[in-house]
């Protein structure tokens, strides 16, 4: 890239809108989509599966079967989780019972302060957080940075928000979607320079070892990166497995608009859409901003 020029910020509408993944065993991957986590089928085209939830029938979860990629690199640039937010600790709890009466293991459970979070991952090794916010009005700040934390969950207090004999709901609360992505990168400070300086997100912590996170409109994060494994790493290897692209929805039209222009005046590979602008970060991770 020629020269980065600092873009405005993003509007607070800004969220993401998708993640596509490429998997080996795609009847696999659905079963645990559709039955652990509830996700419904919403589409297919070209071999591309949906997945979401039927009130808006927009799918946020894309899945291509490729029986012919080489597998995903744990040290390479990449997906780390894709972080799916539920409205309230219910469904949360609801996610969790479901999770466990189907058998699905967990890598983890963490308080982070602003949210409470499971862990774990699907059949392919994609690594997946579920999670639902505290108030706002409960998040904490330390001169001018928001306060994210990683202490114990308290699981048993969690699942007090269902009662004893509540049946578990087959598919996903309705106002469900990605809350954030998670990737690991090669270079932190490049990572701030393409999604700070040129694509226009703000940082809300920056001390956390190892890690960077922003966002738009206050919100703790939509984009976390970290170098816990990928630190000077080179570019994932073509069609491997796991993260082929994900969206960003930035608001509106004028936005969109000066992304793409500020992508094309840093010299970025750009291809325009009908709706859309795909890029590529520093690390060849496509994303499309819509």
């Amino acid at each position: 890239m020629s020269k980065l020029i600092m873009n405005a910020s993003l509007p607070e509408t800004t969220k993401i809108s998708f993640v596509h993944l490429s998997v080996s065993n795609l009847s696999t991957a659905l079963k645990f989509y559709q039955e652990g986590l509830g996700f419904e089928r919403i589409s297919e085209s070209e071999g591309i599966v949906g997945l979401g939830k039927s009130r808006d029938g927009k799918p946020f979860l894309l899945l291509s079967e490729d029986k012919t990629a080489l597998p995903a690199v744990r040290s390479t640039p990449g997906l780390f989780h894709v972080a799916y937010v539920y409205p309230n600790r219910k469904e949360l709890a609801t996610a969790l019972k479901r999770l466990y009466e189907h058998r699905r293991p967990f890598q983890g459970f963490a308080d982070h302060g602003v949210s409470e979070a499971l862990y774990l991952a699907d059949p392919e090794g994609n690594g997946i957080e579920l999670y639902a916010d505290r108030p706002r009005t409960e998040w904490k700040y330390q001169d001018g940075q928001l306060q994210m934390t990683t202490e114990s969950l308290d699981i048993e207090n969690l699942l007090s928000e269902l009662s004893k004999d509540s049946e578990t709901e087959a598919r996903i609360h309705a106002l469900t979607k990605i809350g954030h992505i998670h990737l690991q990168v090669s270079d932190l400070s490049k990572a701030e320079r393409f999604y700070h300086t040129l694509i226009g997100f703000d940082i809300t912590q920056r001390n956390y070892p190892g890690a960077l996170f922003v966002s738009a409109g206050g919100y703790h994060h939509h984009l976390g990166f970290n170098i816990w494994n990928s630190r000077g790493s080179t570019r994932p290897k073509e069609k491997a497995l796991g993260l082929v692209r994900y969206g960003i929805e930035v608001g509106d039209a004028k936005a969109l608009s000066n992304v793409g222009q500020s992508l094309r005046e840093a010299g970025a590979k750009v291809e325009t859409l009908k709706h859309s602008v795909v890029s590529v970060d520093f690390d060849g991770i496509e994303v499309e901003f819509m």
